[in-house]
């Protein structure tokens, strides 16, 4: 049996976004034949705080999402340290001492406003007195891979992050390299996400070979849902909770509803029940795949 995963980073309550995304990764569970595990990323302790977390498993169960297992990113450090030192042993990891300032001032950015690291500590082989991350050596090549709904990409991660942390200089392991030992040691098959995430996937599969996955999981990156400014729902932007509109009057089918008619998948806004909304995003998105054909 294969999985797919919702994972949602407990910074903050669930909003829209989260609700679009759970109904995504379970519509393609039932369309491709898996089950669906909830793993909690609580990896960033300085944002996660103890109410998200307990709140999360709470708010998607009164819309009907019910998970095979539930998991915290924060119960699996030992974990995280074993594949760290595989890495290690294979001279894949080094020490970089460079400040946030330091990084900013002396490599360029990629068009999402992320850094593209030069290099400048991978000659470093062991760690200073001074705080230190500790980057992956990203290998200099083209990585193809296909997303089931956007088509194929052909992309080099050397270029368009470089040497990425797996661990950052506060001591707490990176959403890239958590993501690629939980997917591996979950079983995960499918990974439903965000088309924000897309560009992370190169540079996963990078990571995943090196910790030794042989068969690399399907990819779907789904549409977003955006505020009125044009800027996507997210918790940095303090878009409105899931639990603060319950307690405002609507209720879960009503937001079901919303938020299917908001993403285009039904052409009225009315209310809808969870099963109605798996159905229309498979109408919407999987019409052209044979049902449990790419799983088995």
């Amino acid at each position: 049996m294969s999985f797919t995963r919702f994972a949602p980073s407990p910074t903050g309550y669930l909003h829209r976004g989260h609700l679009l995304s759970a109904l995504f990764v379970f519509a393609a569970a039932d369309y491709f034949g898996c089950r669906v595990r909830l793993r909690i990323e609580d990896h960033d302790q300085s944002r996660a705080r103890q109410e998200y977390i307990e709140s999360i498993p709470v708010d998607l169960a009164r819309f009907g999402f019910h998970f095979e297992s539930i998991s915290l990113q924060s119960n699996r450090y030992a974990l995280y340290e074993k594949y760290a030192k595989k890495l290690k042993e294979a001279l894949l990891l080094y020490p970089c001492t460079c400040s946030r300032k330091k990084l900013f001032a002396e490599n360029p950015v990629n068009e999402d406003g992320e850094i593209i690291y030069g290099g400048c500590c991978e000659h470093r082989k062991e760690a200073s007195e001074e705080p230190f991350a500790l980057r992956f050596k990203v290998p200099n090549k083209n990585i193809l891979w296909n997303d089931l709904l956007l088509g194929s990409f052909q992309e080099n991660p050397k270029l368009q992050c470089g040497d990425f942390a797996i661990q950052d200089r506060l001591g707490q392991w990176t959403y890239q390299f958590a993501v690629c030992v939980d997917d591996l040691e979950e079983n995960i098959g499918l990974i439903v996400r965000g088309e924000d995430l897309r560009s992370s996937t190169a540079r996963q599969i990078a990571l995943s070979q090196a910790l030794g996955r042989k068969k690399e999981p399907l990819y779907l990156h789904h549409p977003l849902l955006f505020e009125k400014e044009g800027k996507k729902l997210s918790k940095r932007q303090q878009s409105q909770s899931l639990r603060a509109e319950l307690e405002q009057g609507m209720d879960e089918m009503d937001l079901l509803g919303s938020v299917c008619f908001e993403a285009r998948v039904i052409q009225e806004n009315r209310r809808v029940s969870l099963e109605e909304a798996i159905h229309y995003i498979q109408n919407a998105y999987f019409g052209r795949f044979s049902k449990n054909s790419l799983l088995n």
